[in-house]
């Protein structure tokens, strides 16, 4: 079976055979589904909670939106 791989960056599922494969010095190996987020996490150093576009962006909006109603 073919395993299933995540993009360590914006979280979508990458398809077997593509996407980039990084390996830091310290041994941590991150996927990238494309170029882009690859560039904004490795390059640009930013980070997937402050990037609209990513899933933990969504997700961490999803739980500042419901700590705001329960707060009220």
């Amino acid at each position: 079976m073919v395993e299933e791989r995540k993009c360590s960056f914006c979280g979508q599922v990458i398809e077997p055979g593509t996407g980039k494969m990084y390996v830091k010095k310290d041994g941590t190996v991150l996927h990238f589904d494309a170029n882009k987020c690859y560039k904004n996490m490795i390059l640009m150093k930013r980070v997937a909670r402050t990037t609209a576009w990513t899933e933990k962006a969504a997700i961490e909006k999803d739980a500042r939106k419901r700590a705001r109603e329960k707060k009220e």
